[in-house]
C-alpha cells in the first residue's frame, strides 16, 4: 500500500516539475544546462592572445618612432596587468609581430612590430575605411531597432569595434552624413545621443527574414513552415527529448512581431502578446548580431541596448534558452566574459561569408598562431640584421606592402570622383 502512494505522489511530483521547466509563453524550458561546442570555445582562445598582442601593439605605436626600450615596455605593461618580467617573455612568444633588436649606438635591447604585423594594420586601416558606407548602413539599422529611434553615444563607442566603427565615427561617420543622423545632448542626463533623422522603409528587412527566403528558393520546403522559422542548430551532445521537439516545432511556428515594428500601440497584457514579444526579443537579438562585423557580441554590451530594445532582464538565462541559434562562450577571460555567437553564420569556427574587415582582422590571428620555432632569432637576442627580417620574411612583408600600396591607391582614386544585470 505504502509502495502503491509513493508511486502515485511521484509521479504527480515529476508532472509538476515538468511543468514548471518550461515556460507558460513559449513552452520551451526556462532553465537549461550550457552545452560546450569547442568550435567556438577555441575561437575565443585564440581571441584571448590577440586582445593582449592589440594592447602591446597600442603601447609600442604610442611611443616616438613606433619603438620602445624593452625596460619602458616592462614598466608600462604592468598598466594593462602585466607582472614584472611577464612583458619580455610575452613578446619572445610571437616574433612574427613584435621584433626586439639591439640599438646599434645605445647597445641596449629596443622592440618594435615586424613589418608584417605594421602591413596587417595597414590592410586593416584600409579596409576599414572602405567600409564606411557599410556601417553607416548599420547605425541606421542600428537606431531603428532602437523604440525611441535614438542610441546613447557611448553605448557604440564601446561597441565601434564590433560595428566596424573607426575611432574617429562621431566626426567620419555621424557628423558627415547628417542626412541619416542626428546629435543632441539629453537635458535630464547630460548625456550625448545619436538620433535617427528618418526612417528608411527599405531597411526594415531582417536577415532572418532573407535567410528564410533563400531556405524557401534553396531547399523547396513548405513557405508556411519556416515562415516565422529560425534556423536551429543544436551543439554537440545537446539532449534533445520527445517532449521538447514538440515544444520547438510549436516556438517556430508561432508568429511574433518584426523588430523593426513599433509595438507601442498593441495592447502587451494577454498571453499571446507575451509570447510574440518573447519571441521578437530573440529575432531583435538575432539582428543585433547580424549587424556586427563578425557576427558576435558580448552579453555584457548586449546589455547596454537591453531597455531600447524591449529585451529580457535575464539575458544569460535567455539565450542559454536558444542554444540551437545562438552559442554563448565564457573562455577568453577567466569565465568573465560572455560572447554571444550568432551560430548559423559560423561553420567549423569561421564566418560563412566573410568581409573584408574581418579577413584583415584574421590576418593577425595567423601571425599569432605562428610557431615561435619558425622565427629565425639567435638565443642572446642581440645579433639582429638592422631591418630585422630574413630574406623569407622581407619577401612576405613586401608582398604585404605591395597589397597596402594598391588598396591605397584604389581609395584615393575613390576619393577623387546598462550595466549587465546580476543573472550574468
Amino acid at each position: 500500500m505504502r509502495s502503491i502512494i509513493w508511486q502515485s505522489v511521484k509521479q504527480l511530483t515529476s508532472k509538476t516539475t515538468a511543468s514548471r521547466l518550461f515556460s507558460q509563453s513559449t513552452s520551451i524550458p526556462k532553465k537549461q544546462v550550457r552545452v560546450r561546442d569547442h568550435a567556438y570555445d577555441d575561437y575565443m582562445e585564440i581571441q584571448k592572445k590577440v586582445r593582449k598582442v592589440l594592447k602591446f601593439q597600442d603601447l609600442i605605436l604610442s611611443q616616438p618612432n613606433g619603438i620602445i626600450s624593452a625596460s619602458r615596455l616592462d614598466s608600462i605593461s604592468r598598466r594593462i596587468g602585466f607582472k614584472q618580467f611577464e612583458s619580455g617573455r610575452f613578446v619572445l612568444k610571437f616574433p612574427h609581430v613584435f621584433e626586439v633588436f639591439e640599438h646599434p649606438v645605445q647597445r641596449i635591447l629596443y622592440c618594435r612590430l615586424t613589418r608584417k604585423a605594421a602591413a596587417q594594420i595597414e590592410l586593416e586601416k584600409a579596409a576599414l575605411h572602405r567600409q564606411i558606407p557599410d556601417a553607416v548602413t548599420r547605425i541606421r539599422k542600428l537606431l531603428m531597432l532602437s523604440k525611441t529611434g535614438r542610441v546613447r553615444m557611448e553605448h557604440i563607442r564601446i561597441a565601434r569595434k564590433e560595428f566596424g566603427l573607426p575611432d574617429d565615427f562621431e566626426s567620419s561617420v555621424i557628423l558627415n552624413h547628417p542626412q541619416f543622423f542626428r546629435l543632441f545632448d539629453a537635458d535630464e542626463t547630460r548625456n550625448k545621443y545619436i538620433e535617427l533623422v528618418e526612417r528608411d522603409c527599405t531597411l526594415t528587412v531582417c536577415e532572418i527574414e532573407r535567410v528564410r527566403e533563400r531556405e524557401y528558393r534553396e531547399k523547396g520546403v513548405d513557405a508556411e513552415e519556416i515562415r516565422f522559422s529560425f534556423l536551429v542548430n543544436f551543439p554537440p551532445g545537446f539532449k534533445i527529448g520527445k517532449y521538447y521537439k514538440i515544444a520547438m516545432w510549436k516556438w517556430q511556428r508561432l508568429p511574433y512581431w518584426s523588430p523593426y515594428e513599433d509595438v507601442s500601440g498593441y495592447d502587451l497584457r494577454s498571453l499571446e502578446a507575451q509570447r510574440r514579444m518573447e519571441k521578437r526579443a530573440v529575432a531583435m537579438i538575432h539582428e543585433l548580431l547580424a549587424l556586427t562585423v563578425e557576427k558576435k557580441m558580448t552579453l555584457e554590451r548586449i546589455a547596454h541596448f537591453r531597455m531600447i530594445m524591449d529585451l529580457p532582464k535575464k539575458l544569460k538565462e535567455f539565450v542559454l534558452q536558444q542554444q540551437g541559434i545562438f552559442y554563448l562562450s565564457t573562455r577568453g577571460n577567466h569565465g568573465k566574459l560572455h560572447t554571444v555567437f550568432l551560430k548559423e553564420a559560423y561553420r567549423k569556427g569561421e564566418l560563412v561569408e566573410p568581409n573584408e574587415l574581418y579577413l584583415a582582422r584574421r590576418k593577425l590571428a595567423e601571425l599569432v598562431l605562428v610557431s615561435p620555432r619558425k622565427a629565425r632569432m639567435e638565443p642572446e637576442l642581440a645579433s639582429y640584421r638592422r631591418d630585422g627580417l630574413d630574406d623569407h620574411t622581407r619577401d612576405v612583408g613586401r608582398d604585404l606592402d605591395d597589397v597596402v600600396d594598391a588598396s591605397y591607391s584604389d581609395e584615393d582614386e575613390s576619393c577623387s570622383g546598462s550595466d549587465i544585470d546580476e543573472s550574468c
